[in-house]
């Protein structure tokens, strides 16, 4: 089933195809290069979860890469070998596990969220009381240390189901309508219809409602926490804002480049938008005063 593509007999794989393939393959390497030096230069050193959360970011976005490349490259070449009702299969399986990793990415990207909103408390030095201890305002302490928490595993625990809540929809509210136009499955699609514009139900919830919601903040963040510090800090949370800024709008490119029909530059500019915003994350990570 496989050996015609393994032989290089490719069907569908033209010039641009291949530089677009190329560019994803240098991303996921350099994901896998961000984890390790995340890991091992700053967690190592460090032992904060900040950099555990940052670190694992990379790998999730790596396995989200690498799905994507199956579907959009290797399964369309299995056309005439197998049945379409197959093919149709193979690239939901893949989507799912895709957004799977996404979504896992997404929940270490909130455990980064939830560390700079909830930045962790010094933990107070055990003592015996004394009479004139204010015990409401250490009631109120004790209680707020609890509600910081709580809201940071909440930011863990929403993209964690959602996650998982993927591989138990059906194929009709997740189905691309490319796919049926080129494959015309035995699926009768669900779509949220706007304009002349069709999109399956419940991608068009993960990506334009809960995704934005989760990650949008991100960038702004930082941005954020850059106008209200100095120095080393201020560099960093800047360019690791602009960093993450640019990688949404090389994620966003792509399905826009496709809309508009430039299908070439759909094929070029995204990934060299996200190859430079993960040059700017490094670079921004990369203070020793951040050690």
């Amino acid at each position: 089933m496989l050996s015609h593509i393994f032989q290089g007999e490719f069907q569908f794989f033209g010039f641009y195809d291949s530089l677009e393939l190329g560019l994803y393959m240098v991303i996921i390497g350099y994901y896998f290069l961000i984890f390790a030096y995340f890991l091992i230069m700053r967690f190592r050193i460090s032992k904060k979860a900040y950099w555990i959360f940052f670190s694992t970011l990379f790998v999730a976005l790596a396995s989200s890469r690498l799905f994507f490349i199956i579907m959009d490259f290797y399964i369309p070449e299995l056309e005439g070998t197998i049945t379409n009702n197959e093919i149709v299969n193979l690239l939901m399986i893949n989507y799912r596990l895709a957004t799977f990793s996404t979504w896992m990415g997404t929940t270490c990207l909130m455990g980064v969220l939830g560390i700079l909103l909830f930045p962790p408390d010094a933990e107070i030095e055990k003592k015996k009381p004394k009479l004139n201890d204010n015990v409401f305002k250490n009631f109120l302490n004790i209680h707020k240390k609890k509600v910081k928490y709580g809201f940071r595993i909440g930011l863990l625990v929403i993209p964690i189901l959602l996650g998982i809540l993927v591989f138990f929809l059906p194929d009709s509210t997740l189905i691309d309508p490319d796919i049926i136009d080129k494959y015309s499955p035995s699926i009768t699609p669900i779509y949220i219809t706007i304009g002349g514009w069709q999109y399956p139900v419940w991608r068009f919830i993960f990506n334009f409602v809960f995704q934005p919601l989760l990650v949008a903040i991100v960038p702004f963040i930082f941005i954020y926490l850059a106008l209200k510090t100095f120095g080393v800090l201020r560099r960093s949370y800047a360019i690791n804002g602009i960093g993450f800024l640019i990688y949404y709008v090389g994620r966003i490119a792509k399905g826009a480049f496709e809309v508009i029909g430039w299908t070439h530059a759909g094929s070029i500019v995204p990934p060299l938008l996200i190859l430079l915003s993960l040059l700017l994350i490094v670079i921004a990570n990369s203070f020793e005063a951040l050690k």
